[in-house]
């Protein structure tokens, strides 16, 4: 089953240093998702298809305030049955630079449709847009 970096999906978070990649030690390929809802707080991107075993986010940046370059996001893998989604824990990602990796899950197995949720920071005058990169 596909967990989280540093643990299972409802485990402890990994040590800081462990959810970084760098942008070498993988051969996903990126893919700049569009928007696709609201909800609680979070928006989620399309259904996005798994590549690698590893979904990894990257070039982070609030698309209003250009100087924000983190942000809360969590995977939801589907179902291909049409249950429910299985989440991931939350994972605190930043972008200090346009190539830092952050893992947000392992082990996804290749075809998995997943869609990647950030957490919204403002929703007035419009729900927050981030850009992002994701590696999958």
């Amino acid at each position: 089953s596909a967990t989280r970096a540093g643990g299972g999906w409802g485990g402890a978070p990994p040590p800081p240093a462990a959810a970084h990649t760098p942008t070498s030690a993988q051969r996903c390929t990126p893919v700049k998702p569009t928007a696709d809802f609201y909800a609680a707080g979070r928006i989620a991107s399309t259904p996005i298809g798994a590549r690698c075993t590893t979904i990894s986010v990257s070039g982070i940046r609030d698309a209003a305030r250009p100087s924000d370059r983190c942000q809360t996001f969590l995977v939801a893998l589907l179902s291909a049955d049409g249950r429910d989604p299985t989440y991931t824990e939350p994972v605190r990602a930043c972008s200090p630079t346009e190539h830092r990796r952050t893992v947000l899950a392992t082990g996804v197995p290749s075809g998995t449709q997943f869609r990647v949720l950030y957490e919204v920071d403002y929703i007035d005058p419009a729900p927050q847009h981030v850009r992002y990169t994701v590696w999958r």
